[in-house]
């Protein structure tokens, strides 16, 4: 088995800069990404740092929040060398700070425009494995059984939006209020929940 690594200089991550960033995603969607707009974002599960690298590169100021020291770690190093790696990447990862903590407790403190929310989902109805990255993924941090908790406090601190990912067929989650709209991908779904209304929002 390959050792699990973040990596934000080759694969799907590369790809997806060199193909034009993601802004008609249904993620940069969810999060309201808007040309002109200064926007703050917190990711409390970074997990392997994808999502944040790709608002960091549609010109978000990201906040990553990971409690998994081994992941703090592969986090640590992924952004190193992707720094080290040339301008495009050193100027996206200079736009991401990493924290280690526990994101229930440092978000009261950080009051960012939009908190995105990718936690640990259940596990698949279906018998079909999931990718070798995510089951890796897995093995370290274990399921978030606090993301209601963790969604909750969300809520609480996000000056505009809050965005859960979550799989689409996936049942509502559990002790949170309804979201205010949806947005749709192939496997998965953006529960959009609005905390403040007005321009810009």
């Amino acid at each position: 088995m390959n050792a699990l690594r973040v990596d934000f200089v080759t694969g799907a991550v590369a790809y997806r800069l060199r193909s034009g960033g993601g802004k008609s995603q249904p993620i940069a969607r969810a999060l309201g990404f808007r040309a002109g707009q200064d926007m703050n974002v917190v990711d409390a599960t970074a997990g392997l740092g994808r999502d944040s690298f790709l608002f960091a590169s549609l010109g978000a100021n990201v906040t990553m929040i990971e409690r998994s020291a081994q992941m703090y770690a592969l986090l640590r190093a992924g952004m190193d060398e992707a720094r080290a790696a040339g301008p495009e990447f050193a100027d996206i990862i200079n736009r991401m700070t990493l924290l280690h903590g526990d994101a229930m407790q440092l978000l009261p403190g950080l009051s960012p425009d939009v908190i995105f929310v990718d936690p640990m989902h259940p596990p698949r109805r279906s018998s079909a494995l999931v990718k070798l990255e995510l089951r890796q993924v897995r093995e370290i941090v274990g399921f978030d059984e606090d993301a209601a908790d963790l969604m909750r406090v969300a809520l609480a601190h996000a000056k505009k939006r809050v965005v859960l990912k979550w799989p689409r067929k996936g049942d509502a989650m559990a002790g949170i209020p309804a979201p205010s709209h949806q947005i749709l991908g192939k496997s998965t779904r953006y529960d959009v929940f609005i905390t403040k209304r007005g321009p810009g929002v």
